[in-house]
């Protein structure tokens, strides 16, 4: 898909007992699977891959390169 080769692949984990498997969100039949020793290790490693920082945009970012977002968190946080 083009849409994957400009931006990236958008891969979405799960746990299936012992293996953790992750396949693209967009439909392009990338993934693959990993066999962890126990269920609850893929299930901890599946949820914390799975998961997505665009409610933290800005507030990790680079310091030089995303200055602007930071001030704006910033100023956000002092109106609250």
């Amino acid at each position: 898909m083009l849409s994957c080769r400009l931006l990236g692949h958008r891969y979405r984990f799960r746990a299936e007992g012992a293996t953790m498997s992750w396949t693209c969100e967009r439909g392009c039949g990338a993934g693959g699977a990993k066999e962890y020793t126990s269920a609850e290790e893929a299930s901890r490693y599946a949820g914390a891959f799975d998961r997505e920082d665009r409610a933290e945009l800005g507030r990790r970012a680079p310091l030089l390169g995303m200055f602007p977002l930071r001030l704006w968190w910033m100023l956000r946080g002092k109106r609250r």
